[in-house]
């Protein structure tokens, strides 16, 4: 209850004096670190571990487990939690070797030492092939980050599983813990809605800022309109809708070897780039946003070359894959030619994808 307190102070104070220019936004609430460090986490998670990753079908139902991490004075914290499979392609066995989890941290492990937020459900991205697509998936988000604090924050975590009967713990690997989303809009001085809205009904700004981030990155599995990998923020229930997009695995940037475009778009792979936002006929309206991507186009590159966990070959081709976005948005042909395909009426661009529409 006091933590509930300080979080509506703080929101009150910050709505009334403005957000700062100078402090980073992830100081604005009062909790520990977690998503506040690129250094990846290692986590123990103590349970029933067959029976957990087995739930593949039907409706998930929680387990207890145990997570366990080394504070910072190096002692063992424990915290007893609740976790569900979650998820519909990732989740299905056929698809995945791990399915994606959910982690419910219950409000009776309220910790001055934890890192971990109180009464909060955290995501956790499984490898669904090879770890090495999660942290590569993990980077997109931190993208998303620099792009707007709009956007969820994550921390990689090295995961280890243990079954709580015999200890045998699977080979460790990595994982993505995501933001809560209520404490994604409360941090943005907002509240987490669900609204049916077409895409033209939410913000002008955020949604080019996003929709433009969705082609950089090579993905077309979003939807504003069913909200696939969309969450919608607003400032109160009547205001118009912020987009958030999330779940990046499919993106071309991370080229993960199940990701392959939606038959309807008739695109030849998931690197190939295709802009699904809703026809505009100014391009200027798009000004404000390109210039948003060249002022922070030395951030971007960056984020990839100083990763020490990808390798050099990877390392080069999103270089180029870089290099092809930029060459795009810098050229009033090619950025015509690609930012105005929901104009034409002929193409693929306002598709509504098999398994979105509604029956």
């Amino acid at each position: 209850m006091k933590r509930k307190k300080i979080l509506f102070l703080l929101f009150a104070t910050s709505f009334f004096y403005g957000e700062s220019q100078t402090a980073p936004y992830y100081n604005k609430l009062p909790e520990p670190g977690l998503f506040e460090s690129d250094k990846p986490l290692d986590i123990v998670l103590t349970g029933n571990t067959r029976a957990l990753l087995n739930d593949r079908v039907g409706e998930a139902k929680y387990f207890p487990f145990l997570l366990s991490y080394q504070g910072d004075d190096s002692s063992k914290i424990s915290i007893p939690v609740d976790i569900k499979t979650r998820g519909h392609f990732r989740r299905l066995q056929q698809n995945c070797i791990y399915p994606p989890l959910l982690v419910h941290l219950k409000d009776t492990i309220i910790s001055s030492n934890t890192l971990f937020p109180v009464n909060v459900k955290l995501k956790l991205v499984m490898p669904c092939k090879a770890d090495g697509y999660v942290v590569k998936e993990w980077l997109v988000y931190k993208l998303y980050n620099l792009v707007t604090h709009k956007s969820f924050r994550t921390r990689l975590v090295k995961v280890t599983m243990e079954n709580e009967k015999n200890k045998k713990p699977i080979v460790p690997f990595f994982g993505i813990l995501l933001e809560d989303e209520q404490e994604m809009a409360l941090r943005n001085q907002s509240v987490s809605i669900i609204r049916k809205i077409k895409p033209n009904e939410a913000e002008l700004n955020s949604f080019l800022t996003m929709a433009v981030f969705e082609y950089l990155i090579g993905n077309t599995d979003w939807s504003v309109e069913f909200l696939q990998n969309i969450k919608l923020i607003a400032k109160d229930s009547s205001s118009i809708p912020v987009t958030v997009a999330y779940d990046f695995d499919h993106a071309g940037i991370v080229n993960a070897p199940y990701a392959l475009p939606a038959p309807e778009l008739q695109l030849t792979s998931c690197r190939e780039r295709r802009y699904r936002g809703y026809c505009i006929q100014d391009m200027k309206v798009f000004d404000s946003t390109i210039a948003l991507y060249n002022r922070l186009k030395e951030d971007i590159y960056n984020l990839y070359a100083h990763c020490t966990l990808l390798d050099n070959k990877y390392i080069k081709s999103t270089t180029d894959y870089l290099d092809e976005f930029y060459k795009t948005i810098n050229n009033p042909k090619l950025f015509f030619k690609e930012f105005s395909y929901p104009c034409d009426k002929n193409g693929t661009g306002n598709v509504i994808i098999k398994g979105l529409k509604e029956d």
